[in-house]
């Protein structure tokens, strides 16, 4: 005679049951989501969300699809449009944080040395001309300032295959995404906003936390879902189908690395 299978409602770890009793409220949940979408610039899907939800007052969406075009710009290479649609947006961002001008510009130069450098006997000239003008006078103003263009300069006498990690990470497009990142925090703090989403802020509070419990070797399940991976994939599938200027910022590599 066969087993009969177990139809007993599967035992609970007691974290798990305070977890349960705890309901946000759906007002609060609403809130995380919106300034999350707004903060790391996802304009059509704050704009139906903010419908959908009823949200008032409704996202400036304009402001931020502005933020995403400066990033959009970085992540594709071109540092030139990205500063020139940052100081119209707001040029005391550049003029007030020297460390974040001076790394958009070096940026520039690591783009027109991998311009240069991509066939062989490149001309050199239009990098040397731009680290001269742009990037050497500032170079005497801060110790960081002068290695960092040292170290980037050594890009165009060393082969590009046999790269130190140090230089190979100049080229590697995650360069790119930092400083996007960075810019983006300025802008919003310019704004007077906060720099990072709220919902971002949160994911690692629980990740303290959580490292705290278990250091005091707390009562708590094995392993606790955060439960955001699979929402990463719908949402890449929903995005990839909408056509939307959210969907292009996410195909040029700008995945929140909180759900990566």
């Amino acid at each position: 005679m066969s087993p009969t299978p177990s139809t007993s409602t599967p035992t609970w770890h007691s974290f798990d049951k305070k977890v349960e009793e705890v309901k946000p409220s759906k007002t609060d949940i609403n809130f995380l989501v919106m300034d999350y979408l707004v903060a790391n610039g996802y304009p059509s899907a704050a704009q139906k969300f903010a419908v959908e939800a009823n949200i008032q007052p409704k996202p400036d969406v304009e402001s931020i699809q502005e933020r995403v075009d400066i990033r959009n710009a970085i992540h594709s290479g071109n540092i030139q449009s990205a500063i020139e649609k940052l100081n119209e947006l707001n040029p005391q961002i550049l003029d007030s944080n020297p460390s974040l001008h001076f790394s958009l510009l070096r940026l520039q130069l690591v783009e027109l040395i991998r311009s240069c450098t991509s066939t062989p006997n490149g001309d050199i000239t239009p990098a040397l001309d731009f680290a001269t003008s742009h990037l050497a006078p500032r170079a005497p103003t801060n110790h960081q300032f002068l290695e960092d263009l040292e170290r980037t300069l050594s890009l165009l006498i060393l082969p590009p295959d046999n790269l130190a990690p140090s230089l190979a990470a100049l080229l590697d497009p995650e360069l790119r995404k930092s400083i996007a990142n960075s810019v983006n925090e300025a802008i919003l703090q310019s704004q007077g906003a906060r720099r990072e989403a709220r919902l971002r802020n949160l994911v690692k509070l629980r990740s303290w936390a959580e490292q705290k419990a278990r250091e005091a070797k707390k009562d708590l399940p094995a392993r606790l879902e955060i439960g955001l991976e699979q929402d990463r994939n719908n949402n890449g599938q929903s995005d990839s189908q909408n056509g939307s200027n959210d969907a292009i910022m996410q195909e040029q590599g700008e995945v929140d690395p909180m759900i990566s």
